[in-house]
Formats: C-alpha cells, structure tokens, sequence
C-alpha cells in the first residue's frame, strides 16, 4: 500500500530527478525529522543517529532516479534508516538507549512533585532498557507504530511484512515491556498497565 503522495511532494521528487540541488536541499529538510527520530529512537547515540541521517540521504540522492514522483518517498526513507540503524548495531555497540528522548507516550505526566517525578524517571528507564532487549524485527516494529504513529497498514508495507506479522510482533513487543516493569515490585504497580497491543485475531504465529 503505498502513501498517497501531496503535490509538495511530487514537485520535490521531480526536481531531485532533474539533478536540482536546490530541490534536493529542501527535500532533506522536509524529511530529516522523521529520518533522524528513527536512528536516534533505535541507537540513543546522537553520533550514531547523525550518520545514518546522512548515510539515508546520501542513498536517496544516489537512487534519487528510482524515486517516482507519484510514489511518497516516506516509506522508502523509513526502509532505508531502518537497515541502517540494524547494520550499525550490528556492526559495533553504540550506547543505545532506546527511545531516550522519545519515550512511550504512554507513560502519564507526573509533575506533581518529586516522588512522582522520581517514580516517571525510574518507569522510563526500564522502558528504555526493555526496548533496548528487543531483537531489531521487534524494535522496527514499535519505533514505525508508536514513534510515528504509523497504522499497522503503513508499517507492514513499510517493512514489506503481513499486517498480521506486525501485530504478534507488537503483541510480544509489548509483553515483553510489561514484564520488564512487573518485574520491578514498585513499577509494577503503577506502571503495569501499559495500552494493550492492537487485536492479534489476524497474527502469524510466533513474534
């Protein structure tokens, strides 16, 4: 299923194809927000998340033929930082920190004082730390449908997976995090209840 594409965009693809560096240098600035949210949601290394941002629109310029100005590129773009956040971890280990700077937006407000402040502090870090024990099919997975808040329709043909796919992959995603906070007696608590994933009825399985 591909996005559907606005005029903005299309003018934006035309231009790159015909060599306009100008065109270029504004579809970056249209995309790096999203590209740069991925890398750094996945690795937590600003470092990291700088050059795979780069390494993604080096790649888009290089196949900037291939992109079809009636075809959103945000798909592409999304494939592309994708495997190349899986490639460098699986190259070396950056300090990941998963979704550091861009936690659950589950997670409630506690700006009532300091103990709940604490308490936020302490739930967010186990769910940095259960996102960063995911395999990288599971982290793809949650960074498309909670970090953009894409449909499962989007991510499955984003990742080219079934919808049922991403679904049990989030179902056990997300099973995985609520252990992570039960296992910890205070967290346990209050923060158990994470949103329930979406219906599996249509899921493949296994994750």
């Amino acid at each position: 299923m591909s996005r559907e594409i606005d005029p903005a965009e299309a003018d934006l693809l035309r231009r790159m194809r015909a060599d306009d560096l100008d065109g270029f240098e504004a579809f970056f600035v249209r995309y790096r927000a999203l590209v740069y949210r991925t890398a750094f949601g996945l690795t937590g290394d600003h470092g990291a998340a700088e050059e795979i941002l780069q390494d993604t629109f080096e790649r888009a310029y290089r196949h900037r033929s291939t992109l079809r100005p009636d075809v959103s590129p945000v798909p592409w773009l999304h494939r592309v930082a994708l495997n190349l956040t899986y490639s460098r971890l699986g190259r070396r280990r950056v300090a990941t920190r998963p979704f550091s700077e861009f936690d659950l937006a589950t997670l409630p407000d506690a700006s009532s004082g300091p103990a709940e402040q604490a308490e936020q502090q302490e739930a967010r870090r186990a769910v940095r730390e259960g996102v960063a024990r995911l395999s990288p099919k599971h982290q793809g997975v949650v960074a498309l449908y909670y970090l953009h808040g894409l449909s499962v329709q989007e991510t499955s043909a984003i990742l080219g997976i079934r919808p049922g796919t991403v679904k049990s992959r989030l179902h056990y995603a997300l099973g995985s995090l609520r252990t992570n906070l039960a296992a910890e007696a205070r967290l346990g608590e209050v923060w158990g209840t994470l949103p329930g994933p979406v219906p599996t009825g249509e899921a493949e399985a296994g994750p």
